[in-house]
């Protein structure tokens, strides 16, 4: 018998997101130096490295906050970096969806309007935000949160709430800066656990920024950067694990 030819290598799709030599300083402070990245969609990257090294300076100019000095941002293999401010503010409401330390709420808004308000913004009839919105809140673990003020929720709940903020508009990239600084060890697993997971299941790109290790390891890859620079990048074990089937 003729032995079984092994299958066929599966082609690697393009990246979703890529910076290319990106460039940034802040007066005589060179924050970040002709750094190169890229994430795939359903990939979840951390980024680490200490204070002043240029990790969170790199997650604003993936995230057109920022321009860079020099180099290219690339969404769908098309350049953002260069887009004037109308269209980068369109395309941070519709194409990327973000997570913060403290998740920056409307304290004002029932956790329901908090979710459906890049809908709103982008021009969605307010009762059709609300039912899209509402949606997310039973797989988020928030059922019977909807009318609930920001005020009125957990560190927890809270963040699953900007959570699905981040996704309700179907971002193609999810930004999270420090997601789980503000919680507790225990709440703060669960909460990167279900961002890895939403994220890889909606087919989005997750780009995190951590100092915490326990928070890197679940995702896909970890990148370390000190000085500006991207000095060192690893495959997690759990982001290997959990991977699998990813993006079926």
């Amino acid at each position: 018998m003729n032995p079984t030819p092994p299958p066929a290598p599966q082609p690697v799709p393009p990246p979703v997101l890529q910076g290319i030599a990106l460039s940034k300083s802040f007066g005589s402070t060179h924050a970040l130096d002709a750094v190169d990245i890229a994430v795939r969609a359903g990939e979840s990257v951390a980024v680490m490295g200490p204070s002043g090294s240029g990790k969170s300076t790199l997650l604003h100019c993936l995230a057109n906050i920022e321009r860079p000095d020099s180099g290219q941002v690339l969404l769908d293999g098309e350049r953002i970096d260069h887009l004037r401010e109308p269209h980068r503010s369109e395309l941070r409401r519709v194409r990327f969806g973000f997570v913060f330390q403290f998740g920056q709420l409307l304290p004002e808004l029932p956790a329901v309007e908090n979710v459906a308000l890049p809908l709103m913004l982008g021009g969605t009839p307010r009762r059709e935000a609300e039912r899209q919105a509402r949606t997310w809140f039973a797989p988020l673990g928030l059922d019977g949160k909807e009318d609930s003020r920001p005020g009125q929720l957990s560190g927890g709940q809270a963040q699953r709430v900007a959570l699905a903020r981040a996704l309700v508009a179907g971002a193609q990239v999810v930004f999270a800066d420090e997601p789980t600084g503000a919680l507790d060890q225990t709440t703060g697993q669960e909460v990167i656990s279900l961002l890895v997971r939403v994220t890889r299941e909606q087919n989005a790109a997750l780009v995190v920024v951590t100092h915490d290790e326990s928070v890197a390891r679940w995702c896909d890859r970890t990148v370390r950067v000190r000085d500006g620079r991207i000095v060192g990048e690893t495959a997690t074990s759990r982001g290997a694990v959990a991977n699998t089937g990813a993006g079926r």
